[in-house]
């Protein structure tokens, strides 16, 4: 609230529009001039009606005819909501249950599975409106609780559309951005991997949704967000996606505690050939993810997938580079990591910058992310699993501050707005980590957020779901 308080104070700083000079009337006391004169007729015929204002953009949800739709954009849309609904199932299932030890694979991977179809009906019921609908800086309206007022009426030949995506059904764009609002949940699970309470998992993701994710998602991504009218710029979710997950995570992995024998056992993964074909699912998700975000097939849209693919290996290369360097060798796992940090990194800047400055956010993604997941992870003292905030607390991060220095006008992007990708990016770090911190304390107080240890030692395949595998 600091910072909206501050946003504020510099309206109230701007200069108040010039007035315009009033046309005054002609001096009445002049000789009187025939209407059919030369000089009347001659006038007459040049003079003009004044031009009509530009319409002003619309505000809110808004009913179109079915030749407003673009089906080019539309198909798009379609194809990019069914990667992006690939990058959390099953693609970050298995990239998070092979990283797990064997005993907990099977509720690694349904943690992802289970929030998919959480955060599905809590999109739909109220979700979306609050993230997608005008109300107040901070949070939406309730114009679209269950999604009422959405229509496609055939009869009629009319549908709705969103006001921030204009050429493709609301249908659409309602389902796109759902797949944001599942995917980012599930990216907490990797913070406090084999040692939370299934139970205490689904009322944390549920409250989680309603009270961090869609904010951050109306501050950011609807034109009434404090955020958004500050200028700030995340052209895919490096802030709501990224950076709100990671700062989440952190807070997990310190209120639930370390995995018994963290530090002193090995803590072999049950199978990275898992973890290598969920990144490959991960990488070629983030196509609709990213380029899915221009909400249109256009050259935006090809420069995003363009960009998102430099980014993405230029970050693989840099962190087996460094593991070289640091270890003697590079690994599958740091390759794999390396990719995910470059491509949460261009998330926030891919419709904004050009290829020379995707090259050096996957540089910078490789080298940072690399830090957060040892040197910084080992500062802190957490046990953060999967490295959730080493990757994409992090790499979000790198990538909105660098936003600001690479954006290109040409392409989108508003140059000059270092200063306001901060604020975006540390608001939104500091709301998402207190907050959860607040949820967390609230659940374990009353059910309790962790297994037993000799839940914990069986493991939470058995303990939990009284599954394994064989």
């Amino acid at each position: 609230m600091t910072m909206k308080r501050k946003y504020a104070n510099w309206l109230l700083n701007v200069p108040f529009l010039v007035f315009a000079l009033l046309w005054l009337p002609q001096n009445t006391w002049a000789q009187e001039i025939p209407a059919d004169s030369p000089a009347v007729v001659e006038a007459a015929a040049i003079a003009q009606p004044p031009a009509a204002e530009p319409a002003a953009p619309p505000t809110r949800p808004f009913t179109v005819t079915a030749d407003k739709i673009n089906s080019g954009d539309t198909a798009w849309m379609l194809v990019s909501t069914a990667l992006v609904l690939l990058m959390t199932i099953p693609g970050l299932a298995l990239f998070y249950a092979g990283m797990v030890r064997r005993k907990n694979v099977l509720s690694t991977a349904l943690q992802s599975f289970c929030i998919t179809c959480l955060a599905t009906v809590i999109w739909v019921v109220v979700g979306y409106s609050l993230a997608f609908t005008p109300g107040t800086g901070f949070i939406g309206g309730f114009d679209r609780v269950l999604l009422s007022g959405m229509s496609f009426i055939k009869e009629t030949g009319t549908l709705t559309v969103s006001h921030i995506a204009t050429t493709i059904p609301e249908s659409v764009f309602v389902m796109f951005q759902m797949t944001f609002a599942i995917i980012t949940p599930a990216l907490i699970t990797g913070a406090f991997a084999e040692r939370i309470k299934f139970g205490a998992m689904v009322v944390f993701i549920c409250l989680w949704s309603l009270f961090v994710y869609a904010p951050v998602a109306h501050w950011v991504w609807e034109p009434t967000g404090w955020l958004a009218a500050l200028g700030a710029q995340d052209f895919a979710g490096g802030t709501v996606v990224h950076i709100n997950a990671g700062a989440a995570g952190l807070m997990c992995a310190f209120v639930l505690g370390k995995r018994k024998g963290y530090g002193e056992d090995a803590f072999i993964p049950y199978n990275l050939a898992f973890t290598l074909i969920g990144a490959s699912l991960l990488w070629v998700g983030w196509f609709g993810f990213n380029a899915g975000s221009a909400g249109a097939a256009d050259g935006r849209a090809g420069m995003a997938m363009l960009v998102t693919q430099i980014a993405a290996a230029t970050a693989a290369l840099t962190w087996m580079l460094v593991e070289m360097f640091t270890r003697g060798r590079a690994t599958l796992l740091g390759a794999c990591s390396g990719a995910v940090a470059g491509l949460v990194a261009i998330t926030p800047a891919s419709g904004f910058v050009n290829v020379g400055g995707a090259l050096a956010i996957g540089l910078a993604a490789g080298i940072c992310c690399y830090w957060g997941a040892t040197g910084l992870k080992h500062f802190l003292g957490a046990d953060d699993s999967l490295d959730v905030f080493g990757i994409h607390c992090v790499g979000g991060l790198v990538g909105a501050l660098l936003t600001g220095v690479f954006a290109d006008k040409a392409i989108g992007g508003a140059s000059g707005s270092v200063m306001v990708q901060a604020v975006g990016a540390f608001a939104t770090l500091f709301y998402s980590a207190g907050v959860s911190l607040a949820l967390l304390l609230i659940i374990d107080f009353t059910i309790g957020l962790r297994v037993t240890r000799e839940d914990e030692l069986q493991g939470l395949d058995l303990s939990q779901h009284s599954e394994q595998i064989g």
